[in-house]
């Protein structure tokens, strides 16, 4: 029921902001949409609403994108000499590498800090593998020392598989 009520309340606001009506008839039509919108999609946008926050995961999460932030950095700085370098030591590679990650919120998580980080982008993901352009063999390297597939397993951890798996 609740995500139903903030599903239609989002919409609303959704489309108050773009309609910008304010007569009675309009808001009318406005808030049965909303209704309508919401009883049909409430589980697709919110899904369902558990208790409360785990802190714990809460704290990995935030660990977490801190740790990549600075995985950014340094990327971006390996670029940058790679590019700057008079010898352009530039040597693309496709990296292939399995992992054993459980929910489908995991393998996007770490197919989106592949591709956040300077030098790989993620070409394909799935329940088994992942394949990766790598711009330079550093880069596959870094990749394949599984330092980032590890620490998205941890915050994957038991509570994540029971919920999305």
């Amino acid at each position: 029921m609740l995500s139903f009520l903030l599903t239609a309340m989002l919409m609303f606001i959704f489309w108050f902001s773009l309609s910008g009506q304010t007569e009675p008839i309009f808001l009318i039509l406005g808030v049965v949409s909303s209704l309508l919108v919401a009883y049909w999609s409430h589980d697709l946008l919110i899904g369902k609403i558990k208790r409360g926050p785990n802190i714990r995961r809460i704290i990995l999460l935030f660990k977490y994108f801190l740790w990549l932030s600075w995985e950014i950095v340094i990327s971006n700085l390996h670029v940058i000499y790679v590019v700057l370098d008079p010898k352009m030591p530039i040597d693309p590679t496709i990296v292939r590498f399995k992992h054993d990650l459980k929910t489908d919120l995991g393998i996007v998580l770490l197919a989106n800090s592949i591709t956040l980080t300077p030098g790989t982008v993620t070409i394909e993901a799935d329940h088994h593998e992942f394949i990766v352009h790598a711009l330079t063999k550093k880069t596959a390297q870094d990749l394949l020392s599984g330092e980032m597939l590890a620490k998205v397993k941890e915050l994957e951890g038991e509570e994540m598989s029971k919920a999305h798996g």
